[in-house]
């Protein structure tokens, strides 16, 4: 179940179908290689990656074609659905979209177009957060911050 919102979607319907995808224990296939390509699509190219500890990665993709960018997180030992995430925030144009729920393999995709921004992005897999702020955008320096909770 993939749930993509805009900063103007309502907080009561997001609370709704997030505690509803928890509630259903709603997990991804467990496919036996999964790739951000396979997840977000053949014509998105990984332009940026990051470790989420040892229990995964996050890949940012972008479809140079839509001026799309995606974001999914890929565990390294699929098994046991556990919490995760995937989530991207464009700045400048306040869009935000992300995936969230108990997962076998990965969570994703989430989508938002990125053409000529800098992008914030992130996941989380169990107690493990990661996040890369302003993120491809030539020459600004991004900022990475991993933290267990």
């Amino acid at each position: 179940m993939s749930i993509t919102r805009t900063i103007a979607a309502t907080g009561a319907l997001t609370a709704l179908a997030v505690g509803a995808a928890t509630a259903l224990g709603t997990t991804a296939s467990a496919a036996p290689n999964v790739t951000p390509q396979s997840v977000c699509g053949s014509a998105y190219k990984t332009v940026n990656s990051a470790a989420v500890g040892s229990l995964g990665t996050v890949y940012l993709t972008y479809n140079s074609s839509n001026g799309k960018n995606c974001v999914t997180t890929i565990r390294s030992n699929p098994g046991t659905a556990k919490n995760m995430s995937a989530w991207i925030y464009v700045p400048d144009t306040d869009v935000w979209a992300e995936d969230y729920g108990n997962y076998t393999s990965y969570a994703g995709p989430s989508y938002a177009y990125g053409k000529g921004h800098c992008v914030s992005w992130g996941a989380h897999i169990d107690n493990v957060y990661v996040s890369v702020e302003n993120s491809n955008c030539a020459s600004l320096k991004e900022s990475r911050v991993t933290e267990v909770r």
